[in-house]
């Protein structure tokens, strides 16, 4: 190339990147190798294969198999990381203390890796010296190494299949089965470590942060805190009260930049455990949250998070800030993350050294609440909040506070009543969550002219197109792209529902307003149709239907936990049209549930606020501000009085006044979230920005469309456990083709079959198939003969329960469950026997021979008989005890029924048996079980404490606050201090063996009494 061809002389040639790359933690593009293994594949030629691919990557491979080796390892890795020789001594020092500390857990080493990863070690000589378990800044710093078959002594002896050590510690475990072999039972095999044998030896192995489970075939990753507080929920542990995060329904897949799965083990390899990739997951997009829970990021959020860095550094090279090229939106759909994403991004670009400032500004207030909750979550402190226009100028002047939270009303008065300012100047990044509708218009200009070294990004599930956008406002800020900039990345509803992130929808239409045959179309189109829909009689049949059916479509039937509660169903919200059909549906509620008993009751809530437009022609949805005072004389006293109607409900104080109406909102938000509501009545508030996974209904009075409709049905499809499969949607108007539009616009025009349930007759139609299979092969009365035919049982009654768990939301199901109630307590029975006797298989080997075996017990728990009910069974057999009559039988084979078919009560089967013996004919039943459980418990905490040599008034005292708290503590000191003395750092651990053994039985304990009285 000549001088001349660069242009011409004096003048600015400017070349136009063809490619940009910081090493992306995720790849663009994944192509398959073509080439394809016909032969046969043992586990142990799987895990051969993956470790030569690792060494491939450069790990290195370590014969390492006990915890001496693994200990000599890690010392002589901290001193090449950290330049350094250690003593014996100081080595001891920092291993005992800072290192394996013997009180602590799993919380806190991934604490200490995510938060606290530089260790300070007081050397022989008195100085002192940070000692870097990771190097962060430079992730190539760090070693990685692979070893395999590890043993550890716990409370069985265990063989774990692959580790990847950094710096010598633990980091990522990896467990395979052989193709073929369900993945769940691999991760069922990582609960039964950490159950085992991750806390034996020095406990280096709570250090692992992720885990990694595959079958060769397909292949999953997910973070340490998703498997212990899995564990914590199966074994009575201390449970967090947030989020049921931690089933394996919560494990992701790997992807590319365009969402193509990576699930072969190879692919997954090859890309995941790059050594760039993993160590940038590990340091960089891993966020431990003030619930003290790890939460690592998915594919799609780690590019859009990049393609944010990226675009600020290059448009700050090219000189492009304050334009739409220096930004850019990303489309991810409602449910899939998007806050954690935008507050990574947010994180990553404030610690940017050019960057003086992040605003991260959303479109209403009660947005602004729940974001900055949203952030404190991830971290604590992280963010500002601004509560108003003073306050944001104070932070906006503050150098310390990197980071901002507010709306883009605040932002716009801020704009006008300070027209010059050192701000505008300011190297800063401004990130819109849910980019539409405001920041379209005048706030939109009016932040944008004034700021003149800006980034501009929007984050959105439901982006405005040419064929949604709305007819008013600017012509060039019509669209997502005009005002924002170009696409970044996409992750689209069809995306998350195939990668089982968000659930699918399942939509009822039903119908409440019949016209006259007489009528013609146009004649109907003349009709005031809003005026004809408030008719009362209308009102009161929707609000007959709702609470006929609400107990049906929230399945209150269904029992599961959500942190340290045992809830019954979930609850729902009805989006109305207007305030004043909100107002009409409140008080229909009350009216048709004041003659029944407060048990019957559903509790019912409302929330609305002044809109200037409750309905707006585009398909978005009107927005609703704080400013009750703006609200008509009737529409405000009406509201007070449903708030005086929650505040004797509750025992609370709120009223209509300004503070009063927000912190109304902000209990009533909370209490949605809870399940302490049942149902929420709304106008717009709540149907966009607003999660609570354990609501499962949208019952739907109201017209929607685009936007407006997928952000309301998405407020119902959040993951929460195997019992909740879908988003339910009742709707009383015909939205038919407006879902299948707004599926077409924000998914593709194949997305109705991915994104809508099947109809009822095709699921009715598998289970009645799979329903006569089980009566012809496994009739009742029947011997089940050999493993073969023990599993055999296990899939066909597993894939029964699946479909019932579905089939039992649909109106036509009622009545028609071929198996009797009686029937199908005899097979869960069973089913529940071979689990039972598969679990002591397991538990007696050193490794599990039924690896093929995977039972849907949480889909057992949902329909879980309760003591109560047996009481209540006990008393029928009292009464009719004595008579010698078939009465008398039929009561205590009920009882026996009852209790062989629950999950919870089959460890308690000979506690309920002997109390039934003891019972007299005239004897008060509640009275006299008290009684007999409170003896049994306190000689059965007496054996254990004389067995386990226990400090009996340490023990006694620990296990009423177990009692009290409702779990068992297996972290810190209180386990500690009731055992008998013994060395944690002894060649043999007996320490660990005995805390682990006393802790089982204490669990056990626990478990078998727990809220029988």
């Amino acid at each position: 190339m000549t001088f001349d061809e660069l242009g011409t002389p004096g003048t600015a040639t400017v070349f136009e990147p063809i490619s940009i790359s910081d090493e992306s933690t995720v790849v663009a593009e994944f192509v398959p190798d073509d080439a394809k293994e016909s032969r046969y594949q043992s586990e142990a030629e799987l895990e051969s294969a993956f470790i030569k691919l690792l060494e491939g990557q450069a790990y290195e491979y370590l014969p390492i198999t006990t915890a001496a080796a693994l200990e000599r390892n890690l010392r002589m890795q901290l001193e090449v990381l950290n330049s350094i020789e250690f003593t014996d001594g100081e080595w001891r020092r920092l291993f005992t203390e800072k290192i394996a500390s013997a009180n602590d857990g799993i919380v806190e080493k991934t604490a200490r890796i995510q938060a606290d990863h530089i260790q300070v070690l007081k050397r022989d000589d008195g100085t002192s010296k940070n000692i870097y378990l990771l190097d962060k800044a430079n992730i190539h710093n760090n070693h990685l190494q692979v070893i395999n078959q590890y043993e550890a002594d716990g409370a069985h002896a265990t063989r774990y299949d692959v580790t990847i050590l950094v710096n010598g510690l633990p980091m990522v475990h990896v467990e395979l089965k052989r193709r073929g072999v369900d993945i769940r039972e691999a991760f069922n095999q990582i609960n039964r470590y950490q159950r085992d044998s991750f806390w034996a030896d020095t406990g280096l192995f709570e250090y692992v942060q992720l885990f990694v489970i595959s079958n060769g075939t397909l292949t999953k990753y997910y973070s340490n805190t998703t498997r212990d507080a899995h564990l914590a929920e199966v074994t009575g542990a201390k449970r967090a009260r947030r989020k049921t995060s931690n089933s394996f329904e919560f494990t992701s897949w790997w992807a590319d930049a365009s969402n193509k799965p990576i699930t072969d083990l190879v692919g997954f390899t090859k890309t995941f455990f790059a050594k760039h990739t993993l160590l940038n997951i590990l340091t960089k997009y891993c966020v431990f949250d003030v619930d003290r829970k790890l939460l690592v990021m998915r594919p799609y959020q780690i590019v859009a998070a990049e393609r944010i860095l990226q675009r600020i550094g290059t448009s700050t090279n090219y000189k492009q800030t304050g334009s739409v090229a220096a930004g850019g939106y990303v489309w991810h759909t409602t449910g899939s993350g998007k806050t954690l994403t935008s507050f990574k991004a947010a994180q990553l670009a404030s610690r940017l050294p050019s960057i003086d400032k992040v605003l991260f500004v959303v479109d209403r207030k009660d947005l602004d609440y729940q974001t900055q909750k949203e952030y404190d979550r991830f971290e604590k402190g992280a963010v500002d909040g601004t509560n108003n226009t003073a306050h944001l100028k104070r932070r906006l002047e503050d150098p310390n506070s990197r980071i901002l939270v507010t709306t883009i009303q605040k932002l716009a008065r801020f704009v006008s009543y300070n027209r010059e300012h050192e701000i505008y100047r300011q190297h800063v990044v401004v990130i819109f969550d849910e980019c539409h509708r405001s920041q379209f218009g005048d706030m939109h200009l009016a932040v944008t002219n004034v700021f003149k070294n800006y980034h501009l990004f929007g984050f959105t599930g439901t982006p405005i197109f040419a064929e949604n956008a709305g007819s008013s406002g600017s012509p060039r800020l019509r669209t997502t792209e005009q005002a924002f900039g170009d696409k970044m990345h996409t992750y689209t509803i069809v995306d998350a529902i195939n990668d089982r992130n968000v659930l699918p929808f399942r939509i009822d239409y039903v119908n409440t307003f019949r016209l006259p045959a007489d009528l013609t179309d146009k004649e109907v189109a003349a009709i005031d149709t809003e005026q004809a829909l408030l008719a009362p009689e209308r009102i009161s049949n929707i609000v007959g239907y709702i609470r006929e059916h609400f107990d049906q479509k929230t399945k209150r039937a269904s029992a599961y936990k959500v942190g340290d509660r045992r809830l019954t169903g979930f609850n729902s919200m009805l989006a109305t049209a207007s305030i004043d059909a909100a107002k009409r549906y409140y008080a229909e509620f009350k009216r048709q549930q004041t003659d029944l008993p407060p048990a019957q009751r559903l509790t019912v809530g409302i929330i609305y606020s002044y809109a200037p437009n409750e309905n707006e022609p585009d398909g978005l949805l009107g927005e609703e501000e704080f400013e009750t005072n703006l609200l008509d004389a009737s529409s405000r006293e009406f509201l007070e009085g449903a708030i005086a109607d929650y505040n004797t409900t509750f025992g609370m104080n709120y009223d209509t006044s300004a503070d009063g109406f927000q912190g109304y909102y902000k209990d009533l938000s909370a209490r949605l979230k809870n399940r302490d509501l049942d149902l929420v009545i709304v106008v717009n508030m709540f149907l966009t920005g607003f999660d609570a996974t354990t609501l499962n209904t949208l019952w739907v009075d109201k017209n929607l469309r685009a936007h407006g409709l997928l952000q309301a049905y998405s407020r119902t499809n959040r993951i929460l456990n195997s019992v909740k499969t879908y988003g339910n949607i009742v709707s009383f108007r015909d939205l038919e083709q407006a879902t299948n539009d707004a599926l077409a616009l924000f998914g593709n025009a194949d997305a109705r079959g991915i994104v809508l349930l099947k109809p009822y007759a095709d699921y009715y139609a598998e289970y009645a198939k799979l329903v006569a299979e089980l009566i012809a092969v496994f009739p009742l009365g029947g011997e089940i003969i050999g493993e073969a035919a023990q599993k055999q049982f296990i899939a066909l009654f597993g894939a029964i329960l699946r479909l019932r768990n579905i089939l039992t939301a649909f109106d036509d199901f009622a009545g028609n469950e071929i198996l009797t109630e009686r029937d199908y307590q005899d097979y869960q029975s069973i089913y529940l026997n071979l689990y039972a006797e598969f679990r002591r298989v397991d538990e007696g080997e050193k490794e599990s021979i039924n690896d093929d075996v995977v039972f849907e017990i949480e889909l057992i728990k949902q329909v879980e008989v309760n003591v109560d009910y047996v009481l209540l069974l006990v008393a029928q057999w009292r009464e009719a005890r004595g008579d010698g009559s078939d009465r008398e039988m039929e009561a205590l084979m009920k009882i026996q029924r009852a209790v062989d078919s629950s999950v919870s009560l089959r460890n308690k089967k000979d506690l309920i048996i002997s109390f039934v013996d003891s019972v007299n004919v005239t004897d008060d039943v509640n009275e006299d079980w008290k009684r007999f459980v409170a003896a049994r418990r306190d000689a059965e905490l007496e054996d254990i404490i004389a067995i386990e040599g226990l400090k009996a008034d340490e023990t006694r005292a620990f296990v009423e606050s177990a009692f009290r708290d409702g779990a068992v503590p297996t972290a810190g000191t209180a386990i500690t201090r009731i055992l008998p003395p013994t060395s944690r750092f002894s060649a043999t651990n007996n320490h660990a063996v005995k805390k682990q053994t006393v802790l089982a039985r204490l669990a056990s304990f626990f478990d078998r009494y727990f809220e029988l009285i």
